[in-house]
């Protein structure tokens, strides 16, 4: 089965499971001529309402040199379902560049189409997990005010970004789908996406690959048959993405070393790719969620664990 084939199968035919053909591109599409060029670019993947590590992420920037990007890669929206909050996260998101997330475009949708959150979940998510997040999406839907869906609407899936001699290919799931889970750590892992890999590095003919959508950060560099490609995936950079920890990741691909210390990291061509702790305020920021969303609500039930102490994922399985 071909890239393309892949992505426009649904994972499955429920809300929340299923992968809408709006989702789907050619990996080709990347072949561009770049849409940006910076020495810097943070990729900040899953917000999700934070707003404490916007700020956070915002002060860190201020420690950079040169021209910088911060694109953020959807889902930049998610446990802000009141109004002023909503508005807080979306007035501080369109001051950068930004693609939409399943989130993002679910929210802005005219119609319902049975995607539900859009997240296409894979069989080894729990069905409640999958009815949590639908009815989280119609609870954000209700509060978004209709400016803030017109400008959702004309946000693109996918950037190019060149930084120095790597063309780097943003999205918010894969290479395929914006709701693509191949760029999770443990699908980077299965040998048997290898030639999956190759295809897409020869159509789309870009070095590195930055997402976000499965909510658990992984870097990997791989050796294929046209080349070297690298893949990182944020995980979250309003949410902890480790066992035990408090801090989001975003991110960081320059031609300069970062002035934060990464979590992990490499560099190839000149370039450092790296993970960057976000140490945003945790006590506010759980104190906001809690203050939407108490006990019972679904995105307590599905969140307020990892909220407070982090998901059951380890440096280990993220770094190269």
């Amino acid at each position: 089965m071909n890239v393309v084939s892949h992505a426009t199968a649904a994972l499955a035919e429920e809300a929340g499971r299923m992968c809408p053909l709006d989702y789907t591109y050619a990996p080709n599409v990347f072949a561009r001529a770049p849409d940006f060029s910076a020495e810097t670019v943070y990729v900040v993947g899953g917000l999700y309402g934070n707003a404490a590590a916007l700020a956070e992420i915002e002060t860190m920037v201020t420690a950079e040199s040169g021209r910088i990007e911060i694109v953020f890669n959807g889902d930049f929206h998610w446990f802000d379902a009141e109004p002023d909050w909503f508005d807080e996260i979306e007035r501080g998101v369109a001051s950068y560049r930004a693609l939409r997330g399943n989130v993002e475009t679910e929210i802005a949708r005219d119609g319902d189409i049975g995607a539900g959150c859009g997240c296409a979940y894979p069989p080894s998510v729990s069905g409640d997990v999958v009815s949590r997040s639908n009815e989280i999406i119609t609870l954000l839907q209700a509060t978004m005010p209709a400016p803030a869906r017109a400008r959702l609407r004309t946000l693109p899936m996918h950037v190019v970004a060149q930084v120095g001699d790597l063309r780097v290919g943003i999205v918010h799931g894969d290479a395929a789908a914006l709701a693509g889970w191949r760029f999770a750590h443990d699908e980077l892992d299965n040998p048997k996406r290898r030639g999956w890999l190759a295809d897409i590095q020869d159509a789309a003919q870009v070095d590195v690959f930055a997402c976000t959508h499965t909510c658990l950060a992984a870097l990997r560099d791989f050796d294929l048959p046209g080349g070297r490609l690298t893949v990182i995936n944020n995980g979250a950079a309003g949410m902890p993405n480790f066992s035990r920890s408090r801090f989001g990741v975003i991110t960081r691909i320059a031609k300069t070393p970062s002035p934060h210390a990464p979590i992990y990291g490499i560099k190839r061509d000149g370039i450092h790719i790296d993970a960057l702790a976000v140490n945003y305020d945790s006590d506010a920021f759980l104190g906001r969620f809690l203050t939407r969303w108490p006990h019972g609500s679904p995105a307590y039930e599905s969140y307020n664990a990892r909220i407070a102490n982090g998901p059951d994922h380890s440096l280990q399985q993220a770094q190269p």
